[in-house]
C-alpha cells in the first residue's frame, strides 16, 4: 500500500533530481553512484532460511519486535533455533561486509544483500567466511552456537534484516522504539513460503 507520505517523499526526491539536471549541476561522474545505487534496488532478491535443513517451525514468528529484550529492549530479529554445528547459510546473495567476534551478536557475519539491505547473523559458533566475499544464497558463512549474549542458552542464529533506507510505512509511534521499525524488517516476513 502507497500511503500519502510515500508518495510526497518520491516526488520531492524526483522533483529536486529534475532540477538539479535542469541547471545542470550535475557532472558525468555523478551518474556513476547513481547506477550502482539504481542497480542495488533492481538486483532481485530470492531468500531462503539460513540454517540447513531448519523450517519456519524453528523460530517464533512473534518474536520480531518482541519487548522487553535485554540491554537491546526489543528484538530486532529472529532466532532460529538448530543443533550446535549446524550449517549457517546466506539467506540471499550478496557481499560479506564483515566478520566479527566479540559484543552482544559474539561471532557474527554482515552481508549486503540485493534492496540495499544488511542480512546480520549473529551467536555462530565458527565463521567460514571472509570480508568481501561474494556469495550465493545458500553459501556456508559458519555454524549455529551460543557466543555473546547467548552462552549458556539454547544454540540458536540470530537472524536480522536492516536498510538504510527508511521504510517510513513500517513506522510505528504505539510501540516501543516503533521509530527504528523503519530500519528494521520482520525476517519471518521473508521468509516464509
Amino acid at each position: 500500500m502507497i500511503t500519502n507520505t510515500t508518495r510526497r517523499f518520491w516526488f520531492l526526491l524526483l522533483s529536486s533530481f529534475a532540477f538539479l539536471v535542469r541547471y545542470r549541476y550535475f557532472n558525468r561522474y555523478f551518474w556513476i553512484p547513481l547506477l550502482i545505487l539504481a542497480i542495488g534496488f533492481i538486483w532481485p532478491q530470492k531468500m531462503i532460511i539460513p540454517v540447513k535443513g531448519a523450517t519456519t517451525n524453528a523460530w517464533a514468528k512473534d518474536s520480531f519486535w518482541a519487548y522487553p529484550w535485554g540491554t537491546s529492549v526489543t528484538h530486532k530479529g529472529i532466532d532460529i533455533f538448530a543443533e550446535r554445528g549446524t550449517a549457517v547459510i546466506a539467506a540471499t546473495s550478496g557481499l560479506v561486509v564483515y566478520t566479527f567476534e566479540g559484543g552482544k551478536g559474539g561471532k557474527s557475519v554482515m552481508v549486503l544483500g540485493p534492496k540495499w539491505r544488511f542480512h546480520y547473523y549473529a551467536h555462530l559458533d565458527e565463521v567460514n567466511c571472509f570480508p568481501l566475499q561474494p556469495v550465493r544464497y545458500g553459501t556456508v558463512l559458519g555454524t549455529v552456537g551460543d557466543t555473546g549474549n547467548a552462552k549458556g542458552k539454547p544454540p540458536h542464529l540470530h537472524y536480522a534484516i536492516t536498510t538504510p533506507f527508511p521504510y517510513l510505512n513500517l513506522r510505528d509511534d504505539k510501540a516501543v522504539q516503533g521509530w527504528k521499525k523503519m530500519f528494521h524488517l520482520n525476517p519471518d516476513k521473508w521468509l516464509r513460503p
